[in-house]
Order: structure tokens, then sequence, then C-alpha cells
């Protein structure tokens, strides 16, 4: 089954299973972003921004090293908190090879604590370089951070019990809208997938498809 087919059956056990309340919250954030008409992200033919993080072991990772030795499958997710975020990153650990077999490789970046990022790459057994962005810098870089507003904040910490300031080791709720960019050995990006709907993502085929492009 593809990621996107599994996506959308888990957004209808989400439907099936989640208080209204919450539902319409969660939902109410992805359509104020998509109606905002707020151009997130980086588009295609520009030069990806440099940055240098720290992996989960408190190595440094600098995107252009990274670039001079193939190109950067680059996707930013919400934490491992989130269990499309987690159904992801499984997703892209199974095509792994694949994206190696083509010269690349992929790193994924999240605001959530060095600590956090540790014990999920352990915890979800993956093997590609996980970033902490915990004061969402690099997002912010990429045009997709955001404020998560006052009424998400409250059902987040309150009736999910979720306190994200904490988690991610910050003094502000910040998060990145979903986004995978494929990024050549120049540095320019090739693709962007940028999308609100944090229920949705850029399918592990898709990413193939790309970096055969490139």
């Amino acid at each position: 089954m593809s990621l996107t087919q599994s996506l959308a059956d888990a957004k209808q056990e989400f439907i099936a299973h989640t208080p209204l309340e919450i539902q319409s919250e969660l939902f109410r954030q992805i359509r104020e972003q998509q109606e905002s008409g707020i151009p997130f992200g980086l588009k295609e033919g520009r030069k990806a921004k440099d940055f240098t993080l720290k992996n989960a072991l408190g190595e440094t990772v600098n995107l252009y090293d990274e670039l001079s030795k193939g190109p950067v499958v680059l996707t930013f997710y919400r934490g491992g908190w989130c269990p499309f975020c987690n159904m992801q990153l499984k997703a892209y650990q199974k095509v792994l090879p694949q994206i190696e077999e083509l010269g690349a490789q992929l790193i994924a970046i999240s605001p959530q604590s060095p600590d956090n990022t540790l014990s999920q790459k352990e915890k979800e057994e993956l093997t590609f370089q996980v970033l902490s962005d915990n004061h969402g810098l690099v997002a912010a870089f990429y045009n997709i951070l955001y404020d998560v507003p006052e009424y998400l904040q409250d059902i987040m910490k309150n009736k999910m019990g979720m306190d994200l300031a904490e988690y991610n080791a910050t003094n502000r709720w910040i998060l990145p809208i979903p986004s995978t960019f494929m990024i050549d050995e120049s540095g320019t990006i090739r693709s962007a997938y940028v999308n609100p709907d944090f229920m949705q993502r850029f399918d592990p085929e898709d990413i193939l498809d790309e970096l055969r492009k490139l």
C-alpha cells in the first residue's frame, strides 16, 4: 500500500475516533493556512538555503557539505508525537536503499528537542540523518515556519496532553508546514512539495521519480 493511501486511511481513523472538538480546531487551522494566500515554501529553481544543525547524536551537519556528496532529499516534519509524521518517516526509511542507489541521501528536520529526536530515531530505527531545529530557524529560511494559534495551543495542551514548547525545548509554540525539497548538487531546488494539510505527504514513489530526473 502506498504512503498516500495509508495516510488517507489514517485520516479516516482519526475522524472516526477523535472528539469533534479536537477535529474541528485541527481542520480549522489547516483551512486557515490553505486560504491565507501565503506562498509557503521555496519554489523550484531557487537556491536552497544553507544551514548547519545537529543530528540525533549531537554531530554537526551542514547542507552544502552534504550536497557535495550528491543530491539531498530534504524533508521537514512536525515531530515524533505526530502519527502522520511517523508514517511518513517509516515509508521513507523503506525506500532509503533506492534513494541511495540513485546517488542521493535523505535528511529530515523537525523542531523537536535533540533528546526527542534521538528517541524517535532509535524507536523508529531510522538510519538517515534526523536533525533538530528546535528554534525553527531553518524552517523559517524555507518559509514554512508558523506560530501555532492560541486556540490550537489550548486543544493540544489541555485535550491532547501535548505541551509543544516543552517538547521542543523552546519558549515558542512553532511548527513547520510539512514539506519535502529535492535539491541537486548545485544547491538548486528541483522540486518542492509544501502542503498545509499535515495529513498528506510527498509519496516515496514520487521522490524516486523526481530523483531519476536529476
